[in-house]
């Protein structure tokens, strides 16, 4: 399982154990009869990724070590091949920024005042600004001058702090001491690794400049066109008509996507679309009513303004997405959040009620190591260790809302989501367990502006393949 530990705070979660879970396992039906179909998976480093099981069965006399996708006689027998994500991707050691030693103690105080927090956030910046010698000293003094004064988005997102910190240092607390005592999380650093989290170098059009492209491929008649397409064993599919229909895994195996070159793993019992926000009618196609829906929308802030490295939606944009044609009655809608009040307040007060969803809960998702620290100073201005999700219901027959309540659990009002992040952007944790008991079993769940793929889940978005790289695993076999 992915929780490690459930206490009343929340949940202790193995995002690692999670993915591996998946079961990215290529079936038999891959190997042709007599022998194994090789799909290796190669490293930044370029080097085959082999195990001791193929070593077994393969030997010097047989010829030359094969290359990604060469078959192998193997005198009748067959094999497995299995795939796991990448430890070093949640080799997170140390935490990003270490707060400093007199601000420890800090961190070990459940119970801060909001002036105490601003005094502690402008000492920060004053430190972080004397460190940085390529300032002038009239500009650093510039630089402290204005720090003093907090705009009202900083007095917003500081108040906000001073109310839910206690509940997320205590939470995490008793959730990290479990962890300790178990011996999921190591205290120590001595026997952690200092791997290279190298992202691999993907080559040819990234997903989301496809996405841009297919608006140039010529317009689909939705009456001739299929709705979904099914993966059997070919591994290659036209850009078309995955840009254009839903794709779907309904097998018990993992199946392997050729996609202008790159090989993308699809788990088993998992659909996706991989499409921009201008292109959701192949969604709205597949005919499906979702009971959860979680919503990682592309927030628009300044940084990412700036950078032009992601794409963002205004806020006007992201109300057009059509949540009520999606959702089942008494969906459950869960959407993550910036720590920007702004954002906060707009989902509360603008975007739940404009798609009839009624608010329940603020839970959080807290960032730690794995000696169990936060990955970033609890009290630091500008960047917290932790995220905000808001889950709420969408209000609809209330005969179906009193059905539904008696199966499943109410929300509460307030969890934390404990885990080691992945260091590659924006991948989130699974909510897949935490959510098994407030929601029914076997329902249809969807993830909108996902990057990568669970079994039993449909997902969506412009980057719905980007973690699902082959890149990403390595390569095990099983006899």
């Amino acid at each position: 399982m992915s929780v490690v530990h459930r206490l009343t705070a929340g949940w202790l979660v193995d995002h690692l154990a999670f993915i591996n879970q998946c079961g990215y396992e290529i079936c038999d039906s891959f190997a042709y009869p007599g022998s194994i179909t090789l799909n290796t998976s190669v490293s930044s480093t370029g080097n085959y990724h082999a195990t001791s099981t193929f070593a077994a069965t393969y030997s010097s006399r047989d010829g030359p070590i094969p290359c990604p996708g060469d078959v192998i006689e193997t005198e009748g027998r067959t094999a497995k091949m299995r795939y796991v994500f990448r430890e070093e991707f949640f080799d997170v050691s140390k935490p990003h920024i270490t707060a400093a030693p007199e601000e420890q103690l800090w961190q070990g105080c459940s119970e801060v005042s909001l002036t105490e927090i601003k005094a502690n956030s402008n000492r920060e910046e004053h430190r972080g600004e004397t460190k940085s010698g390529g300032d002038s000293v009239a500009s650093a003094r510039k630089k402290r001058k204005r720090k003093c004064v907090f705009n009202q988005g900083e007095l917003d997102a500081l108040e906000y702090h001073s109310k839910v910190r206690k509940l997320i240092w205590e939470g995490t607390l008793h959730l990290v001491q479990e962890g300790l005592k178990s011996g999921f999380l190591h205290c120590t650093t001595a026997e952690l690794s200092c791997r290279k989290n190298v992202v691999p170098g993907h080559i040819g059009c990234g997903l989301a400049e496809l996405c841009e492209m297919a608006k140039q491929f010529p317009a689909v008649n939705e009456s001739d066109h299929q709705a979904v397409h099914v993966l059997d064993d070919e591994t290659s599919i036209p850009e078309q008509d995955l840009l254009s229909c839903v794709t779907e895994n309904s097998s018990n195996c993992a199946k392997i996507v050729l996609l202008m070159g790159q090989k993308y793993l699809v788990p088993p019992k998992s659909s996706f679309l991989l499409s921009d926000i201008s292109c959701l009618q192949p969604l709205l196609n597949y005919k499906k009513k979702y009971d959860v829906i979680v919503i990682d929308p592309p927030w628009e802030n300044k940084s990412v303004k700036r950078s032009n490295r992601y794409s963002h939606l205004s806020s006007w944009q992201i109300k057009q997405i059509p949540i009520p044609a999606l959702a089942a009655p008494n969906c459950l809608v869960v959407t993550w959040v910036t720590n920007r009040q702004k954002h906060l307040r707009f989902v509360k007060d603008e975007l739940y009620p404009h798609w009839c969803v009624k608010t329940l809960a603020e839970w959080h998702w807290v960032k730690i190591t794995r000696a169990g620290e936060f990955v970033l100073p609890l009290d630091s201005l500008h960047k917290k260790p932790y995220e905000v999700l808001v889950l709420g219901r969408v209000q609809g027959d209330v005969k179906e809302a009193l059905r539904t309540s008696e199966v499943v659990l109410p929300i509460p009002e307030h969890k934390l989501i404990v885990s080691i992040p992945c260091s590659l952007h924006s991948h989130k944790p699974p909510l897949t367990a935490v959510l098994a008991e407030f929601i029914k079993p076997d329902v249809e769940c969807l993830e909108l502006f996902a990057r990568n793929l669970q079994p039993g889940w449909t997902s969506w978005g412009n980057e719905v393949l980007q973690f699902q790289h082959i890149d990403y695993f390595t390569l095990l076999q099983n006899e």
